[in-house]
């Protein structure tokens, strides 16, 4: 046992936000709540042992990104630690012109942000891939189309995913047996076959 408290008015009120801010998006393929996903990636943060601010970034990961959310209603709610978190893992999905720019450029760019990141933000990310290649696994293994609602083709979006989990997998054990386990469940996909599904809103 840890003398942390086992759940705290601050996770209670990012539950809440977070459930209430992705209501009504799905998983693509799956139709499951998208809530699911970022619940997910708290427990693994959770179960890993980091601090409730790397959880309660866990649970808003997608916010800015997905949602009408800003970094600075991030801010002002869960203060600046958090907010850093999840500003690593927001891409920049618009141009200049209010456009969505290509996928490869989006993801590009976003891995080549995340140099210099923290390892708690390395976390959040590996997390993230970590719960999205199992959803890609279970979706594979239950014969539903997972790869056509991506905006990219099967082999780039499985170099991203290696390419993100070799960049920030290093170091920190806890970010070691991340980047473990998202290795596994890479191999794991690589092995299922090539059905045409996407994981999220818009990743």
């Amino acid at each position: 046992m840890t003398d942390r408290p086992l759940i705290s008015p601050t996770l209670d009120r990012a539950l809440r936000w977070a459930s209430t801010a992705h209501g009504g998006q799905v998983r693509r393929g799956s139709g499951v709540p998208y809530f699911g996903h970022v619940v997910a990636v708290a427990m693994i943060l959770d179960r890993l042992g980091f601090a409730e601010d790397v959880v309660v970034a866990g649970l808003l990961h997608d916010l800015v990104e997905d949602t009408d959310a800003t970094l600075d209603d991030v801010r002002a709610r869960f203060g600046p630690a958090v907010a850093d978190l999840v500003a690593y893992c927001s891409e920049v999905k618009l141009d200049a012109q209010g456009q969505k720019r290509p996928w490869i450029d989006r993801k590009r760019d976003h891995l080549a942000a995340l140099a210099d990141a923290p390892t708690e933000a390395r976390a959040v990310i590996l997390a993230d891939k970590l719960h999205n290649l199992l959803s890609i696994a279970c979706d594979l293994r239950d014969g539903l189309p997972v790869w056509s609602h991506f905006h990219a083709d099967r082999a780039s979006v499985l170099w991203y995913y290696r390419t993100a989990v070799d960049s920030f997998g290093a170091g920190d054990p806890r970010l070691q047996a991340l980047a473990k386990e998202c290795r596994r469940l890479l191999n794991e996909v690589e092995g299922l076959g090539t059905p045409a599904g996407s994981i999220g809103p818009s990743h």
